[in-house]
């Protein structure tokens, strides 16, 4: 299942990038900017962690304005989280990227973040030039996971790949492992970097679940 894979589709926060918590933090601001309780939605905000931000807030707040409302003020609040230095990458998360890219395989970053949260963080690690595609949910279409656009226009862009069998999703959520699994991915591996365990992955589909994306180099090899 391993041998051939050509594209390697990796999350961002959680799986490639340790962020401590910061979209806990970042939702608990822009709710009491709406003046909601954040408490009351956390339980929410933590089961779909992977989805496009702005899905959750239409959960959660109903109407649309509301919605984009708190959305922009979401990744306004992360942005400077951010800014703040409170991101680092996964440990050896380059090391991999840059190992899966010597290996002749093409990496894809993607995000359920907006463009400029995505970009921020981007500029913070020095990943800006670390690989050749970044993906948010409105460079696919506007629909973020757990749908497979973005997966399917990582396909479509690099053309690195003859067929979906020869892609690989790898990511730290629930939604990650079944953005995979719709897109019909070769592999579809969850990590435990980040917000769900093994047992949730492995249920949303995981075929494999590694300790941390340091790993995958060698599981690919």
């Amino acid at each position: 299942m391993t041998e051939d894979i050509r594209l390697v589709v990796l999350d961002m926060a959680g799986t490639t990038v340790a962020d401590g918590g910061l979209v806990e933090q970042a939702f608990a601001e822009a709710a009491r900017q709406l003046g909601a309780e954040p408490a009351s939605m956390l339980d929410h905000v933590r089961a779909t962690m992977g989805e496009s931000k702005i899905s959750v807030f239409r959960h959660l707040f109903g109407e649309e304005t509301k919605a984009q409302q708190a959305n922009k003020a979401f990744e306004e609040a992360y942005a400077r989280l951010v800014d703040a230095g409170r991101i680092a990458p996964v440990p050896g998360a380059r090391e991999a990227i840059e190992e899966l890219t010597s290996q002749g395989r093409t990496v894809v970053l993607t995000t359920g973040f907006a463009r400029p949260t995505q970009d921020a963080i981007l500029t913070a690690l020095g990943w800006q030039d670390l690989v050749p595609l970044t993906l948010c949910p409105a460079d696919a279409g506007g629909r973020g996971r757990p749908y497979p656009d973005m997966v399917l226009t990582a396909f479509l862009r690099t053309a690195a790949a003859d067929g979906v069998r020869q892609v690989a999703v790898v990511g730290d959520t629930s939604y990650d492992m079944l953005s995979g699994v719709r897109s019909g991915a070769g592999l579809v591996a969850g990590v435990l970097t980040g917000a769900h365990d093994a047992q949730a992955l492995a249920a949303a589909g995981a075929h494999r679940v590694l300790d941390s994306v340091a790993q995958l180099p060698g599981a690919l090899a």
